[in-house]
This record gives C-alpha cells, structure tokens and sequence, in this order.
C-alpha cells in the first residue's frame, strides 16, 4: 500500500525525506523517474529545465491531457519547474547558488556533458563537498562505450533482456515498458539513499553512478547464474518456465490468463479442481521434473481444457481452490483495479491546465513517516520566480533582468 493522506492541519505529514532538497538536471524517463521518487518521498525537487521547450516529454505526444502530454505529466509530480539556459554565465551563476543550498543533484548527461558545462562532479565536490552528486549513463563513464548515448530499446537489447523475451520461433521482442530507463531510475534512488545514510557519519558527499547497461544487466541472476554454470545461454522460451510445468500463460474461452501450479500438491489440487483425476494418477505427471519432461503431451492437454470455460469462471474455481492464477489485464483494467485503487496506488493531482492527473502511486508504504499529499506536475518554469525570490533572495528586478537577457 501507498499512504497518501492529506497534510494535517499543521502540515505535519511532509514525508521522510523532507528537509532534502534535491536539483533535477534529468531529462526524459530514468532520470526524471528518479527524481519523482525522491520528491514522493517528502524531498524539494527543483528541476532545471531549458526555457525553450524544457524535458524533452513535454512534446511526446499524443496523447495530451489538457494542453501537458501525457508521458510528461506521468513521471514528474512533486516538482517545481525553474528554466534556466545553461549557455548563458548568469544562469550558470544562478545553478551555482541553487547548488549551494541543495543536497542532492541528479544529472543524465552523456559523460562528459556536465563537465562541459562547468558542473561535473569534481566540479561540484570542490565547491560543496557535502553534496550527493548521482549519475545515470547508458553504458557507465569509463570503459570501451563511455560515449554512446543510453536509450532503453538498445540497452534492452544489449543486456540479453530482448533475447531471453519472446517464443522460440519468433524475433526478439523487447519488454513493453521502458524496463532498462525504469530500473536505472529505481537503482539510483537506492544509490542516493546509502549515500545520504553514509553522509550522517562522514559529513561528505560523494558520486552515485548508476549504468543502465548494468543495472539492466543485474535482473538477469537465475540467467547469468546458469549461463555461469553451464556455459549455455538462455533460449526463448515465451511465457513458458524453464523447470515448472504448468506455470504459464493459456487462453480460456473468452480471454487469456496465467496459472502458476508451482509444486506436486499443487498439481493434484489443480488435476481436482479441472476434474481430471487422470491426469493426477498420471505416472508421467506426477513430479515436478516429469511434467518438465513431458512438456510437449502436457501441454496441449492443459489448454484443451481451459479453452473450455471463461476467464473469470477458471479464476473462480481454480483461485477458490488454492491454485495461483490471474487475468491477463489490459492497462485500463489494471489502472481500474479496485485493489490498486482500495490500496492508495492511485494517486490524484489538480494541475493548473491538465485538470485531475491520476497516476500510478509510489509503492512504499511507510507506516511512520508516510507520504505527503502528492503535488502536479509543474508546468514550464512555473516555480522560476518564486524559487529565485524565496529560496535565493532575488529581487522582482534582478529576476527581470535575467529573463530580459535570456538566462531563465
């Protein structure tokens, strides 16, 4: 469960982060992820943005909610939005004094960008040594492919994830979400969150570097511990396991689901439940490693019988029966998924021009120091003045003069 309550009368329920502050440099998907999670977790997300267009998610679209796309408004809530162009001197010098009264900072450049810029980590480390500087790169910022940019559907790909994804007799298929910029994003956050813990001690900062390539590459354990062990890549195999049978995806009369019959008590009860005795006392069925090894006449036999009745009828007769098993949703069903919904997983905003924003909520639950009442996500450099003049002490003249020449 998420809690997402409303902030008490004395605006006690800020979150366990709060105090933090956090400057956003990110950009699309990981980084941006990222630093929703931060800011859903109670700390004050700042996210610089180029006055011209801003993240780059603010035009893909369709589709919009509102005049705001939709993929923008998905992965940054609880942020404020200040432009500054990063070509001009006096920008830089505002990113400086944002720098200085900040924790943490969050950058997906390509290696080298920031440093370009004047804001690497040495950079930064020298001037606030206190400060948590994370990364996220495609391929890490050493090695043979330090420079090559890090997009999701080539990390998918580069990681084995595409070629262990998909049936045998077709090409690979890369995950439908953006799993490699998703993961990145989550691994950072832990990154910070050790780094903030060992800060307590030592007083220092340090630099939190997260690949995508590898942490993609993480998620394969069982893969990697076989391929370890035996020398044998892992083949396709489409929704089917590699040592469990049946524990896969069939096709009931009217719409398709997932049974996982995971042990030989199991098999029984499932055997019971289909009323297929025969299939119980089936010697060749009767272990877990013979209805591995009996695959191929299992099976058939298997979808045979649950094309027989709906989706919703095997779920009832096989879930009353102890067997795990679950519809296959669409994203509309599982976005309207009363459990999501009874649990706090959906979570409801009031943008100024999008109207209600819902999205899919942070899954923490924390029963001491719960979430705050989520904030919109901002529209382009909505929070510029107010931050210049609350938290750096600009004048309404001084903030004029930087826009008249460019800088926000």
């Amino acid at each position: 469960m998420s809690s997402v309550e409303a902030p008490s009368a004395d605006g006690a329920t800020k979150g366990p982060l709060d105090g933090l502050r956090v400057i956003d440099l990110t950009r699309v998907l990981a980084g941006p992820f990222c630093t929703q999670t931060l800011g859903d977790m109670g700390a004050e997300v700042i996210k610089v943005e180029h006055p011209v267009g801003g993240d780059d998610t603010r035009a893909f679209a369709p589709p919009y909610q509102g005049d705001q796309s939709a993929y923008f408004l998905s992965v940054n809530r609880n942020k404020k939005s200040v432009t500054l162009n990063l070509k001009d001197d006096a920008a830089k010098d505002v990113l400086w004094e944002l720098i200085d009264n900040a924790d943490i900072i969050v950058e997906n450049f390509r290696p080298g960008a920031a440093k370009r810029l004047g804001f690497g980590y040495e950079d930064v480390a020298a001037r606030c040594p206190g400060v948590i500087y994370a990364s996220i790169s495609g391929f890490g910022d050493t090695g043979p492919d330090a420079t090559r940019p890090g997009y999701d559907l080539i990390i998918q790909g580069e990681s084995s994830m595409m070629n262990i994804t998909g049936a045998p007799d077709t090409p690979p298929f890369k995950m439908g979400t953006s799993i490699a910029d998703l993961v990145s994003g989550m691994t950072l956050v832990q990154g910070i969150l050790v780094a903030l813990y060992a800060r307590r001690d030592s007083g220092k900062g340090q630099h939190v570097k997260v690949s995508m390539l590898e942490a993609l590459s993480a998620l394969l354990t069982y893969h990697a511990g076989n391929y370890f062990a035996t020398g044998v890549s892992s083949e396709r195999r489409g929704n089917a396991h590699p040592s469990i049978v049946p524990y896969e995806t069939f096709q009931a009369a009217d719409g398709w689901l997932n049974i996982a019959v995971g042990n030989d008590p199991q098999w029984r009860t499932f055997c019971e439940a289909v009323g297929r005795l025969d299939l119980r006392d089936d010697e060749r069925y009767a272990k877990s490693p013979d209805r591995v090894g009996h695959r191929d006449q299992l099976l058939p036999i298997v979808t045979e019988i649950l094309q027989a009745k709906t989706r919703d009828e095997w779920i009832s007769i096989l879930g009353g029966a102890g067997i795990p098993c679950g519809a296959i949703y669409t994203t509309g069903e599982a976005c309207e998924s009363e459990t999501l919904k009874e649990r706090g997983m959906i979570w409801k905003t009031e943008h100024p021009t999008a109207g209600e924003v819902r999205s899919i909520g942070n899954p923490i639950e924390l029963t001491g120091t719960p979430f705050a009442q989520p904030t919109p996500p901002p529209t382009l450099g909505q929070h510029t003045e107010d931050v210049l003049a609350d938290l750096l002490d600009y004048s309404a003249e001084k903030i004029a003069a930087l826009k008249d020449q460019g800088a926000l």
